[in-house]
């Protein structure tokens, strides 16, 4: 172990340094070690003697280093409790002989080993060792010269005296915990910080201590016996005597007073609980202090210092502090001399020690409440408490008669910012003996102050603790006020302080706030204000309170007097401009009257409950505030300082004044919290306050008056916010606020009645959007008497709060309020209009009689308040109201005063049958899925006995659904019918119009909700009579022009508005009418129709419409006409395509559009022809809705209407084309509609008629071709035209046809493939015919549209010939001919005579010379990449005529003299060049695509190739002998070229070659070396061996690779 280790060490030092002169020590240490040995634990130590007598033995030879040595060891052994206590008195021996020793380390050793045995087990226990232990100490104390010493021998017996009193109350079993050792508590930033630490450090005293649980006894412990005998020598030592027990004849007196000091301080539970103890502070230490603490005599020739006065004062005060309840008598007696000694000639530093004293007491409150308990409560004793706060109030009140009195509060007011900050406040060290004077004065001025503080903040916080516990209620809850007999132990004695103590302390803090200007200060003055007010509050100390109060309003705002306003106009000195400033109220605020009107509210919020009477003087100075605060010239002081105006910083100023702003305004937010007589207390006070003001204000306009507005304007405010904040229980509180808004807006004041009406619009606002109307009351009939007092009560309010609006607007006689009342009006509907429900009748009535108003404003406002309750408002409204509120919206509809008033009360009206269809589709509900509901249509009571009965019975308002099983939904739906009906008629165009579009709007989204009996009334009692008005309205109009408004003079002639010409007569703008109606009717047909044709008689009713729809047609405008179409149209297209359309409707359509066509002759004209057009589109539109619904009859009707349609298109627009450059516009629609006109599956046999009838219109075929298959077809075409008497008529003009042909080739391909083969002779025809135009006429368009259909007819068709096959194709083969010989007769006469020719042109552009190139090409592939490379059933005739076409076409470069070719354009020659290489692609074997028509094709074409590629080699050796040494043309040069090239790249396939004109020899060889495919070379060998010679190098070179091939064919290649 570590001790054993280190005690080792030691006795080999000591052995060491004893080895010589003290041989003894060291045998003794040597065997020591040995014995140390075999130890191994403390106790082990303790039972060895040899170890402890070795160190015993080294202290006793005196030697300093052994001395050390042993010491140390000693201490080791000791505080490790390795020693018995058996020892204690021969360790004490060795130390009192070490004491005796002059060096200053053994007796610092001595002192250390002293302090190591009181702390361990070796405590001295009896009294011989205690009395030597401490005589020790006392020895070194007073025989030492040494500071150090010294000191350590004064802690150390501070110590030892610790000890032993811890060790007294452990014996006898004490409370343990300590307390504050310090003399005072550690003061704080502030005075309320003082008061709750001392709260906090004496709360285990109250109750450990004093609560009376441990009683006293008399018998001590011999522990207490020895700590009573010290305590015995302590205290005679103090007083001047000698210390008997401890043999000491006499101890510093200033040590002995500060360890009694300490005892009484820290070991309180000994004197309270052993009576001993008790005595000798009774007897002996009070009697000591009594003595010390007189101030005229010196004690013992010893003049008395302020030291020993400081802890005299401090041992006085723990006495009182922490003794006065058993020491009643003696802390009397301190307190009455420490009173005496404030006011008495003393030195200043000892009043400023009894001051701290006092202020101590103060400011610790369970102190001072004990002290008030036991003296001031009690009959017999002094008034030491009061006493004590009147001797503070005399030094603070002191200082008025001080002539240094301003220094002394400024350098108060530095003490208090500094405790503030946490600084300490110092005096500068070279300051005068006047400043040293100065400080300490406000030194005690500042320790008086902080002393009358703590007794304000100890009775508040009592207060509190009163309340805390429930010996008193708080203000702040809304209770009824107790009474003032105080029963409560507490809260007696909160009040007998405030009875005894207010007045004092007012009048010190009065005069303080007064003098002072410190920030620090006043806030803590302020403080304590505001602590004791609310204190006498809580007591309901009416006369303190209303004191209190009184003083702190007058350092909030002081306001300039008339007087003071007065001297300061009159100053002569002043300039002019700060005159004109001075004369107004100019409020200045300092830091100290913000900081009071923060005070005050603090104040107000606490205490509203039981302010009383007081309210009036809190009202003034708000109002003050309030008007300080609108002021454009308040200020506060900072800003007022001598600072240029323009320079001024205003941050601070609208920071202060909006903090007080917003305490202003949450002060009466509060109310809330109050009572309700407070609450009429408040708003009595507000009422008093603004009448006065009225009176004054009636006749005045001076700044005098607006100060008078200023102080109703906060009445009125603060009203509105009590209001505000009292929602629940605003019904008693109503009468008054509004009652005084009444009252101003009746005044003769305008600004009064615009505040009025405000503060009305705000209050109403506020109590209908409460919480009280926020739920609806239970619907059940099994209401509680709870519920029907609240319904009633809900009843009560809101009749009240709307009354006042109504009645306010009847009784108005001014304009500006009865716009006023309705603005109120309308804000009320869109804030709580949902809310409302018994105030509807008065508002409805009112908004009836607003209805009827000349003045623009007020209807406006009245239309603007039913728009509200239409939008939000219907779901609220009581049932016996809704058609009160249907007749107020008509009435808003017919008003002529605001034309948008009108139109959009119409729009409302519409808003109302959305509301009234839900009632409806409630009603639907019983016979759902049957598409009609019965809906029980008989009258329902609706008068208001019934309502009434319906109201009480529920005893609330009733909700939607029982809402809707009350009204009678068809009869207030017919109701708006009828309203709407009659603005039909209305002469303004946009009334009627608008009534219109919302009746058809209103039926298209409600229609599905009415039943058949509700339609059939709506068809014949507003439908078809509105139609029947429009019509005979639109045509018995008048057709003169009006004139525009009247909006100025030029030249004395008036100047009118202009109007559009399509509205400038009466005719046109009932035409728009009619229109409108005609589109209602087609969106009705749209989405009900087939509910309509169910209903009976609606056929009737249908042949009607078509009536008016003919009508329209032949004798209407061009607008009227198209509508008249496209009511029809819509009714047929939008149900024909579901199926659910019987086919007569579709029939009489057309008919309609047939009879349209027929009366051509006497029906023309612009409306005509965009009718026509219309009709046409509408019948393509129509034949593609319901194509299944056709016959043959219908399809034929339906090609009669077109054919009739262009025939009269050509006959009436001949000229047309040639005029305006473009198809006529029917004919346009024709074209237009031709593509979807196509049979459908069922009438496959139309396809020969439809297109033979557009066929008919292409330029005539000379000569008649057979048709076989078609004759049927034929003469059923001509059965069925023959009862038309048509005329016969062509068209002049290419350029329909030339939008025809696209269209017809369309049709053609899509046709079945019967039907298609069978026009296909004819169609080719026609298009062969079109393309000889191009002879005629090579400019124009019509051959290159009849070159691309016939291109693309053949392509597509082959290419679906070749994807098909031909099995399904039932044509016979005769017809395939023919076919065949048609297409080769047109390739044959268009390629040859037509393409690749220098035609005469009327000097095309080069665009379109290329397209035209782009076209033949386009032929030329479609011929030899397309059809002859596919898999035809074409004739093997006619594969050779379509291939000796092609080699035709390509000859003509080589066929033409050498003089004509150099004059042949470029063109001609690409097209020679590119039949040849079609010529050359036809032959060349290609594996992917080959077949039976491929390899017949290209066995043709070898031959025709060879023959050609022949003439073009022997042709050129002709051309080239024959010019000689002049070149060769260039196109012959690239034609050989390109054949040469080609002729390299050819491949064939051995079939092909099989036709080569070659030995036959040779074609075996070939054949058997696979070496056919290039045989066509050996064919031209002698050619290419003659052409060898040319001149030309190109050719020479392309020879020569040919001539290789040919020797590779033969084998006979190196």
């Amino acid at each position: 172990m570590a001790l054993v280790a280190a005690l080792e060490a030691d006795l080999r030092a000591l052995s060491a340094e004893a080895r010589r002169r003290y041989p003894a020590v060291k045998d003794g240490a040597e065997h020591a070690i040995l014995k140390l040995r075999s130890s191994s634990s403390a106790s082990d130590l303790s039972s060895n003697e040899d170890i402890l007598r070795i160190f015993l033995m080294a202290c006793g030879v005196r030697n300093t280093k052994l001395s050390v040595i042993g010491l140390s060891c000693l201490q080791k052994l000791i505080s490790h409790d390795a020693v018995e206590p058996s020892s204690l008195k021969e360790i004490l021996t060795t130390l009192k002989d070490h004491s005796e020793m002059a060096e200053e380390n053994i007796q610092l050793k001595t002192l250390q080993t002293i302090l190591i045995i009181f702390q361990s087990r070796l405590h001295p226990e009896t009294e011989d060792n205690m009395v030597l232990a401490l005589s020790i100490c006392l020895r070194l104390l007073d025989n030492n010269r040494l500071p150090s010493v010294y000191n350590t021998a004064a802690a150390t017996f501070r110590q030892a005296v610790a000890l032993i009193f811890d060790q007294v109350v452990s014996a006898e079993s004490l409370p343990m915990p300590k307390f504050s050792s310090s003399s005072h508590t550690a003061r704080t930033g502030s005075v309320t910080g003082d008061l709750s630490q001392n709260i906090n450090n004496s709360e285990p005293l109250e109750k450990d201590v004093i609560s009376g649980r441990l009683t006293m006894r008399d018998t001590l412990s011999e522990t207490g016996k020895l700590g009573l005998r010290l305590l015995e020598d302590l205290t005679a030592s103090a007083a001047g005597g000698s210390a008997a027990w401890l043999h000491v004849t006499s101890l510093p007196r200033t040590f002995s007073l500060e360890l009694i000091e300490f005892v009484l301080s820290n070991y309180i539970s000994v004197f309270k609980i052993l009576l001993p103890y008790e005595q000798v502070l009774r007897h002996q230490i009070c009697s000591l202090l009594m003595t010390s603490l007189r101030t005229s005599s010196e004690l013992e020739g010893e003049m008395v210092e302020p030291y020993f006065r400081r802890l005299v004062l401090r041992s006085v005060a723990h006495i009182i502090r922490l003794y006065s309840s058993s020491l009643i008598t003696e802390c009397e007696v301190f307190l009455s001399m420490l009173v005496k000694a404030t006011f008495l000639d003393l030195p200043l530093w000892h009043r400023i020690l009894v001051l701290e004293i006092l202020r101590g007491f103060c400011v610790e409150a369970r102190t001072l409440q004990i002290l008030f308990q036991n003296f001031d409560m009690h009959p017999k004793n002094t008034n030491v408490v009061e006493s004590m706060v009147k001797a503070l109030a005399r030094v603070v009140s002191s200082i008025q008669f001080q002539e240094t009195s301003e220094e002394s509060l400024a350098a108060v007011a530095g003490m208090f910012s500094s405790k503030a900050k946490g600084i300490e406040w110092i005096l500068d060290n070279d300051a005068s003996s006047a400043a040293v004077l100065v400080a300490s004065e406000a030194h005690a001025i500042t320790l008086a102050i902080e002393g009358l503080l703590g007794v304000v903040f100890t009775v508040a916080t009592l207060t509190d603790e009163a309340v805390d516990t429930g010996e008193l209620e708080s203000p702040r809850y809304e209770l009824h006020p107790s009474s003032d007999n105080f029963t409560g132990k507490t809260s007696h004695l909160c009040m007998s302080m405030v009875d005894s103590l207010w007045l004092t302390i007012l009048d010190a803090f009065s005069l303080i706030l007064s003098r002072s200007q410190g920030e620090a200060i006043v806030l803590e003055i302020l403080k304590g204000y505001q602590a004791f007010t609310q204190a006498c509050g809580v007591l309901h100390a009416v006369e303190p309170l209303n004191s209190f109060l009184a003083s702190l309003c007058k350092f909030t705002i002081v306001l300039p007097t008339d007087a003071e306003r007065k001297s300061i106009v009159q100053s002569p000195v002043s300039k002019r401009s700060e005159v004109q400033v001075e004369q107004k109220d100019v409020i200045v605020l300092t830091p100290k009257n913000v900081q009071a009107l923060r005070t005050l509210f603090n104040i107000a919020h606490r205490l509203h409950n039981v302010l009383g009477a007081s309210w009036v003087l809190v009202l003034e100075t708000l109002a003050a505030l309030d008007r300080a605060i609108h002021s454009p010239h308040a200020t506060t002081q900072e800003i007022a300082t001598a600072v240029p105006k323009l320079t001024r910083e205003p941050s601070r100023q609208y920071a202060d004044f909006s903090i007080l702003s917003s305490l202003n305004s949450q002060l009466f937010e509060s109310s809330a919290l109050m009572h309700v007589s407070a609450v009429k207390s408040l708003l009595s006070a507000l009422h008093m306050l603004s009448h006065q003001s009225m009176t004054e204000t009636s006749d005045s306009v001076s700044s005098a008056s607006s100060k008078k507005i200023g102080s109703i304007s906060f009445s009125v405010d603060r009203m509105i916010s009590i209001l505000v904040n009292n929602l629940h229980r605003v019904e008693p509180l109503w009468d008054q606020v509004v009652s005084h808004f009444l009252e101003l807006a009746v005044h003769s004041n305008p600004n009064l009645r615009t505040m009025a009406l405000d503060a009305l619009d705000q209050s109403i606002c506020a109590v209908l959007g409460s919480e009280q109307f926020e739920e609806d009351p239970p619907r059940s009939r099994d209401t509680t008497l709870d519920v029907e007092s609240k319904s009633t009560e809900l009843k009560s309010v809101e009749c009240v709060v709307l009354s006042s609006l109504r009645g306010l607007y009847f009784s108005a006689q001014k304009a500006d309020v009865r716009v006023g009342s309705l603005k109120i009006l309308l804000r009320v509907l869109e804030r709580c209009g949902e809310k409302l429900y018994y105030s509807w009748p008065g508002i409805l009535e009112m908004l009836r009689s607003v209805a009827v108003a000349s003045e623009k404003d007020v209807a406006t406002l009245g239309f603007q308040s039913l728009r509200v309750i239409m939008s939000d408002g219907l779901p609220t409204l009581p049932e016996d109201c809704l058609h009160v509120c249907i007749d107020v919206t008509g009435a808003y509809s017919a008003q002529k005063t605001d034309l948008n008033i009108s139109l959009t009360a119409i729009g409302l009206l519409w808003t109302l049958t959305d509301f009234i269809a839900k009632g409806l589709h409630h009603g639907c509900l019983v016979e759902k899925g049957s598409g009609f509901s019965n809906v029980d249509t008989s009258p329902q009571q609706t008068n208001g006995e019934g309502v009434e009965e319906h109201v009480v019975s529920n005893s609330n308002k009733p909700d939607y659904e029982a809402r809707i099983q009350i009204i009678n939904h068809e009869k207030l739906l017919f109701l708006v019918f009828s309203l709407i009906q009659k603005l039909v008629d209305d002469d303004r165009p946009e009334v009627r119009n608008s009534a219109v579009r919302t009746f058809f709007q209103i039926l298209g989204s409600h229609g599905n909700k009415l039943s058949k009996s509700m339609w059939e009334d709506c068809l014949w009692n507003y439908i078809f009579p509105m139609l029947d008005s429009a019509s005979h309205k639109a045509a018995t109009s008048s057709k003169d022009e009006w004139q525009g408004k009247e909006i100025g003079t030029r030249g004395g002639k008036a100047v009118h508005m202009l109007i559009h010409h399509s509205r400038n007569t009466a005719q046109k703008q009932w035409d728009e009418t009619f229109v409108l109606v005609l589109g209602g009717i087609a969106r009705l047909f749209r989405s009900y129709f087939p509910l309509l044709e169910s209903l009976p008689n609606f056929w009737s009713g249908w042949e009607s419409l078509l009536a008016f729809v003919k009508n329209s047609i032949f004798n209407g405008s061009k607008e009227v006409s198209l509508a008249a179409i496209n009511c029809l149209q819509t009714a047929v297209v939008s149900h024909c395509v579901k199926g659910n359309l019987q086919l007569r409707y579709l029939n009489s359509v057309m008919d309609v559009y047939e009879l349209v066509f027929q009366k051509s002759s006497s029906y023309t004209g612009d409306t005509a022809t965009k009718v026509k057009q219309e009709i046409l589109h509408g019948l393509g539109e129509l034949y593609v809705q319901s194509l299944k619904m056709f016959d043959d009859k219908m399809y034929m009707q339906l090609l009669g209407i077109v054919d009739l349609a262009i025939k009269q298109a050509i006959i009436s627009s001949e000229n047309f084309e040639t005029e305006f450059g473009h198809v006529p516009p029917v004919l346009r629609h024709v074209l237009e509609i031709l593509p979807s006109l196509g049979p459908p599956e069922h009438l496959s046999s139309m396809w020969l008629i439809l297109l033979r009838e557009f066929l008919d219109y292409l330029p005539r075929v000379d000569s008649a071709l057979p048709n076989e298959e078609g004759s049927e077809v034929s003469e059923l075409k001509a059965d069925v035209l023959s009862d038309k008497t048509v005329p016969t008529t062509r068209i002049t003009s290419n350029m329909f046809a030339e939008k025809l042909i696209p269209a017809l080739v369309e049709l053609l391909l899509q046709a079945p493939a019967v039907e298609k083969y069978i026009l296909f002779p004819e169609i080719i025809q026609n298009l062969r015919r079109c393309m000889m135009t191009r002879r005629d006429n090579p400019d124009g368009s019509l051959w290159k549209v009849a070159a691309e259909g016939f291109n693309r007819l053949l392509v597509e068709d082959v290419k679906i010939c070749s994807a098909s096959g031909d099995a399904d194709l039932k044509i016979s083969k005769t017809a395939r001919m023919r076919i065949w010989k048609e297409i080769g007769d047109v390739y044959e006469i268009f390629l040859v005579g037509y393409c690749g020719r220098a035609l005469s042109s009327n000097s095309l552009p080069e665009a379109a010379l290329k397209a035209n190139e782009t076209l033949e090409m386009a032929l030329l592939d479609g011929l030899g990449d397309v059809i002859l490379k596919s898999t035809v059933d074409a004739p093997r005739e006619v594969l050779e005529r379509l291939v000796l076409t092609l080699d035709r076409c390509a000859s003509r470069t080589c066929s033409l003299p050498i003089e004509t070719v150099e004059l042949m354009p470029a063109h001609c020659s690409r097209f020679s060049l590119t039949c040849l290489q079609k010529l050359f692609s036809l032959s060349s074997f290609e594996t992917e695509n080959w077949h039976s028509t491929r390899a017949e094709v290209s066995r043709i074409s070898i031959t025709t190739l060879m023959e050609r590629c022949e003439f073009i080699l022997s042709r050129f050796l002709i051309d080239e002998n024959n010019l000689g040494t002049r070149p060769i043309p260039t196109a012959r040069l690239e034609e050989i070229i390109f054949a040469l090239g080609e002729l390299e790249r050819l491949t064939i396939h051995p079939e092909t070659a099989s036709v080569l004109q070659l030995q036959p020899s040779l074609k075996t060889i070939l054949q058997e070396d696979n070496r056919d495919s290039r045989a066509h070379l050996l064919v031209l060998f002698p050619s290419l061996c003659e052409i060898v010679l040319s001149r030309e190098m190109p050719v020479r070179e392309l020879v020569q690779v040919l001539l290789r091939a040919v020797a590779t064919e033969l084998g006979l290649k190196r």
